[in-house]
């Protein structure tokens, strides 16, 4: 058993392509801790397992020509996530989950050919974003003439779309922490806005740690801005759950 457990754990990578699978293993998360790539394409899985969120290892994540119907809540705990791939679901994957804008190290996302009518504002959020693929989608948010636009185009709209989510009671809190905390990309405009969300102009810069202007080199700590890949470490992950940052306490 311990020479079954260290494999486990020291699997990187994991293709159960072109099965019958109708589900994965429930701890598959607490114990693949090591696991890089996960390539479950062209299977019958209708949900991911919860313990999906704790590969906080994983790279690569191909769950493409399934039938899922719905993402796992707690995307964001995926801090080193640079390509995702749930594709090809179609009529069966209707919405992504608002986490999916806290991926940090996301270069690529391919969401093509479901019934995704609304892309979350948060994905406005995705600095790191390179390709995003959404055709094929009965899309409303954003219409398609912003879509033609390309990344750039959807990246602005959506945050855009954030910067006024502040008229939604719902919004506020989840979308001040965004900007308080560096994650949110998008400038507040307006002295009322600022005064609205209590930010300082010095949280407008970029959030790259030591290149960024809020770095003080002669002495290592932050003067106004916080780093996210330090606030992301794996004794924080559970800062960047959905129900904590987006509720109206303040848990920081």
């Amino acid at each position: 058993m311990k020479i079954l457990c260290f494999y486990r754990r020291s699997l990187e990578e994991l293709n159960a392509n072109f099965n019958k699978l109708s589900r994965l293993p429930d701890t598959i998360g607490f114990e693949l801790v090591n696991l890089k790539k996960l390539s479950v394409n062209s299977n019958k899985l209708v949900f991911l397992p919860v313990s999906t969120s704790h590969l906080t290892s994983l790279k690569i994540l191909d769950a493409r020509l399934n039938k899922l119907r719905s993402l796992p809540e707690d995307l964001e705990n995926l801090i080193n996530l640079e390509v995702l791939n749930v594709s090809q679901n179609f009529q069966y994957l209707e919405t992504l989950p608002y986490s999916i804008g806290l991926l940090i190290s996301l270069v690529e996302l391919d969401a093509s050919y479901n019934q995704i009518t609304t892309l979350p504002d948060s994905m406005g959020c995705l600095r790191k974003l390179q390709k995003l693929c959404v055709e094929g989608n009965p899309l409303v948010s954003p219409p398609m003439e912003v879509v033609e636009r390309g990344l750039q185009g959807v990246k602005e709209y959506l945050s855009e779309k954030m910067n006024a989510g502040h008229k939604s009671p719902t919004k506020k809190s989840w979308v001040g922490k965004l900007v308080k905390y560096g994650t949110f990309n998008g400038r507040i405009g307006s002295r009322k806005d600022r005064q609205w969300f209590h930010v300082s102009p010095d949280h407008y810069h970029s959030f790259d740690g030591p290149d960024s202007p809020g770095y003080n080199r002669k002495s290592p700590k932050f003067t106004g801005n916080c780093s996210i890949e330090g606030l992301a470490s794996p004794r924080q992950l559970g800062m960047f759950s959905p129900r904590r940052l987006f509720s109206p306490k303040n848990f920081f």
